[in-house]
């Protein structure tokens, strides 16, 4: 199986813009996510497409750290990364990124989330700026947002 990303492949782990930092997302992070999370239930779901049910109005602090956990792991085998979006000061959690292996349509997935609060102001900026990430910093030839339609690039 083709690794997701090349072995010798530096993993950006830090991405500075006036309005925001994305570094990797890790456990230490869970108050200030749950926060973003559950302040934005209605906004999020459907997020990850709509088969999912991510995030529940239930969801546990508990549940977002076993989550967090999973993803930081997955960070450190190389086999798929997720990002926190945090405020320039990291006082708040603004949302996340990630990036998953492709299927058939690209050699990479990426999806992008920003609290309710926040949405208007920078959810065109987020994606905006993780897309020329991705196009910019990370080895993949395409990459597809499954869920945004591209004339919103």
């Amino acid at each position: 199986m083709k690794p997701f990303v090349p072995d010798g492949f530096n993993i950006p782990l830090r991405l500075d813009h006036p309005d925001f930092v994305i570094r990797p997302l890790k456990i230490g992070d869970v108050v200030k996510d749950y926060d973003a999370v559950m302040s934005s239930v209605a906004e999020l779901q459907g997020v990850f497409g709509p088969d999912s049910d991510w995030p529940s109005a239930t969801l546990s602090f508990e549940q977002d750290l076993i989550d967090l956990g999973w993803h930081h792991k997955e960070f450190q085998n190389r086999t798929s990364f997720a990002y926190t979006v945090m405020a320039p000061d990291e006082q708040l959690c603004l949302g996340c990124v990630y990036i998953y292996p492709g299927n058939t349509a690209g050699d990479a997935r990426a999806y992008c989330w920003i609290r309710a609060s926040h949405q208007s102001a920078l959810g065109r900026t987020l994606y905006r700026v993780f897309k020329d990430w991705l196009e910019t910093a990370w080895p993949f030839d395409r990459v597809v947002f499954p869920g945004k339609v591209a004339d919103s690039d």
